[in-house]
């Protein structure tokens, strides 16, 4: 809350308003849309596909299962789920952007990938769909991104059948002092530089940038898992923890 009584959240290193938050954030993503997935390969030069993999291999998902896959934006993670909740299973792929949405429905069914899958526009914060729906709630690269995370991890909660565990792939906090001083540097000089060069968006890349030092550590998103009830809660770090696997389980 600023001096004012208004009620305030942060966009990237900025505060704004917190209803003006989602607004900016679906402004982000509708202007790097149709260069997202180039991107993400230039900036992590191919490693964020190892990333998302192991991530969805780690999910334990079966065949016959309901996945709701959020903020789940060009669709990759929902294509390595597909297969792996089989024809008898659903995949559903949500986001709260228009142009993300779209993108990876396109792509989705240009790969063939349309008898288990279903789309649905939604914010995280309050999801349309009812409770005990899914045995797993995925969500990569996209709580940070969230206005309210508390909230968001009560509604992934929510939705899933007892039993069910959320998952959450994540930028987190670089442990070793080398490793964090280089991607710092690569972070805010590399990245907006990309992002101007390839998507002609450099604000973007740098909100982006810091979006992810803004984001809670490994050990405090876990906590906040656990004070929105999920159980058994776990994290495990890749690449020296620039990302981070979180696992919930919904107990009741």
């Amino acid at each position: 809350m600023n001096k004012t009584g208004e009620n305030i959240t942060h966009f990237g290193y900025r505060e704004v308003p917190v209803g003006d938050k989602t607004g900016l954030v679906r402004g982000v993503f509708k202007s790097v849309a149709g260069r997202y997935d180039l991107m993400n390969d230039l900036m992590s030069a191919g490693v964020h596909r190892f990333w998302k993999r192991h991530f969805v291999a780690s999910c334990d998902i079966r065949t016959g299962q309901r996945v709701l896959d959020l903020a789940g934006g060009t669709g990759d993670i929902a294509a390595l789920i597909a297969p792996r909740v089989g024809r008898s299973g659903l995949v559903v792929l949500s986001d709260i952007n228009d142009a993300m949405l779209g993108i990876g429905r396109q792509r989705l069914e240009d790969r063939g990938l349309v008898g288990n899958m279903r789309y649905a526009l939604a914010n995280a914060e309050d999801l349309p769909f009812p409770a005990q729906s899914f045995d797993r709630v995925t969500i990569a690269f996209g709580l940070r991104n969230v206005t309210d995370k508390e909230r968001a991890l009560g509604q992934m909660r929510r939705v899933l059948k007892p039993g069910g565990s959320a998952h959450v792939l994540e930028f987190s906090k670089v442990r070793a002092e080398p490793l964090r001083k280089l991607y710092d540097a690569y972070s805010f000089g590399v990245l907006p530089l990309l992002g101007r060069l390839v998507a002609d968006d450099a604000d973007s890349y740098q909100y982006l940038a810091e979006s992810i030092r803004k984001h809670p550590s490994q050990a405090e998103l876990a906590q906040m898992m656990r004070d929105a009830g999920f159980a058994d809660v776990t994290y495990r770090n890749l690449s020296g923890g620039v990302v981070a696997m979180h696992r919930g389980f919904n107990a009741s």
